[in-house]
């Protein structure tokens, strides 16, 4: 298959020989578990249980709120001991809305329903079990996987890519997946074609991951499935750049890829949908990479969603050495935290703890204009232009030249020989105009209700005017009624 070229890009050293080899190992069940309700793009859940409840493991314990939402499902049986707030697994570690739960040890499962043929659903009925199941996009984006089938299906998706790519240094999560699951992802892959009514389906994986390429092509014999090797280079698994490699199509500044006719999932994701239309089994847990030059032992293991991610450190052996900094997701695009008390949620892919020599600090410089930031941006913007409007607050300038279409791969970061962190400027830049946009629709739901308010008393005033006039033309009928009487009599 022809493959096309690849813009910028970097290649930043894989480090994925220390876990990509150990077959993946099941967390021991923890004793608490915390659940946060926003572990997706959108609104978060609501809670449908009570503190002192006793639940089933893929029992639903809070409901989707709206159309961009998605539902939590209990990921063990126990007791809801908490309904409150909980560090969350961000930067700012500022709690938020969880439910706590106690195991009771028996991890007991709801009723299931087992689908003997899932190839006789509708679309509509994969979709809807899809949102049921809780399935968010498990590559790091968490949009509610459900949204994506409907959408792409009104959209008229030709092509479904799945992304096998996994180009972030230490992950070997989703390879893992794929040596040891193909089946099942391949069986997940035909179902969210048909859910789509894609007439092409593809599986892109990088060419470091031989293993996983020879048991997805073992698994996909006799089916419509192709699976593609691509080059190995960062960010080859972001939605924009594996379109662009294997289809040779661009999506559209500010576009969708159901814009030209293309759904990207993750491999991972189509692992949670076959369990879930087969089995019936809403997503509960996930693999995670434990790994980094301070974890004594890395691996990759299956973890409940809302384990706290200490006890999975601690499963790897914990900390060789001290840790310069702790990641969760891949050490381009992931999060930094400290708080090691934040609980594995759905789009956790991995836990990364750095020695101060893999993170290579450096104090940053002046920009020294040589462009090599420009060489490296995968989506062709100018970072160092963007970068000096950003620090004028020149955000409408930054926005010109781009801003919004900064993937926050952290290319151009990793190739600034100033050291200059450009993905935070574009991060910051970008955090600046959400708050921005928000206060901009609050401003305009408060004038709408101020108008709102202002017609009503005008309403209201104008009715009571019209009200005094009838009353006072009644009134006036009357006594000119009682004159011409009174006239008629003498």
């Amino acid at each position: 298959m022809k493959l096309f070229n690849l813009r910028g890009g970097v290649h930043p050293e894989g480090r994925k020989d220390l876990s990509a080899d150990i077959p993946v190992r099941v967390l021991p069940l923890p004793k608490l578990l915390f659940v946060p309700l926003q572990q997706h793009i959108g609104a978060p859940a609501t809670p449908v249980v009570n503190v002192g409840d006793h639940v089933l493991k893929g029992q639903l314990i809070a409901a989707a709120q709206g159309t961009v939402s998605s539902a939590i499902h209990a990921p063990t049986s126990g007791v809801i001991v908490g309904l409150g707030d909980h560090a969350a697994p961000h930067p700012s570690g500022l709690p938020v809305p969880t439910i706590t739960l106690e195991s009771d040890g028996n991890d007991a499962w709801i009723t299931t329903e087992t689908v003997t043929d899932p190839f006789a659903l509708s679309a509509e009925d994969i979709a809807a079990r899809v949102a049921a199941a809780g399935i968010v996009g498990l590559g790091g984006a968490t949009f509610p996987a459900a949204l994506k089938l409907n959408l792409s299906r009104n959209s008229g998706v030709q092509t479904l890519i799945m992304n096998g790519g996994e180009c972030e240094p230490y992950l070997t999560c989703d390879d893992r997946i794929m040596r040891e699951r193909a089946l099942e992802i391949v069986e997940g892959i035909r179902l969210i074609a048909l859910a789509v009514a894609a007439k092409e389906v593809l599986v892109g994986i990088e060419d470091n991951k031989p293993e996983a390429i020879a048991a997805m092509q073992s698994a996909v014999k006799g089916s419509e499935v192709k699976v593609v090797a691509m080059p190995s280079m960062y960010p080859m698994g972001s939605e924009k750049q594996i379109i662009q490699v294997l289809t040779g199509k661009e999506i559209p500044a500010g576009g969708r890829p159901a814009d030209i006719g293309v759904l990207v999932h993750n491999v991972a994701t189509a692992f949670a949908v076959q369990q879930a239309i087969r089995y019936s089994r809403p997503l509960l847990s996930r693999i995670v990479t434990v790994s980094g030059g301070a974890i004594k032992a890395a691996c990759n293991v299956e973890a409940l969603v809302g384990t706290p991610v200490q006890e999975l450190i601690d499963f790897a052996g914990g900390y060789s050495q001290p840790a310069a900094r702790l990641v969760l997701g891949g050490p381009m695009m992931g999060q930094q935290f400290s708080n090691t008390n934040v609980p594995v949620v759905k789009g956790t892919s991995g836990v990364l703890a750095l020695t101060s020599q893999e993170i290579g600090q450096a104090e940053a410089s002046p920009c020294i204009r040589c462009s090599t930031c420009v060489r490296a941006c995968p989506v062709g913007l100018l970072p160092l232009e963007m970068a000096a409007h950003i620090r004028i607050s020149n955000l409408a300038g930054a926005v010109t030249l781009g801003l919004k279409d900064c993937i926050s791969c952290g290319s151009c970061s990793y190739v600034c020989p100033a050291h200059i962190p450009l993905v935070h400027y574009f991060n910051y830049a970008k955090g600046d105009l959400a708050t921005q946009e928000r206060a901009k629709l609050k401003q305009e739901a408060t004038k709408k209700l101020a108008e709102a308010r202002n017609e009503r008393i005008a309403r209201i005033e104008r009715e009571r005017a019209e009200a005094a006039a009838k009353r006072k033309a009644a009134r006036a009928a009357k006594e000119a009624a009682a004159a011409a009487a009174k006239a008629e009599v003498v």
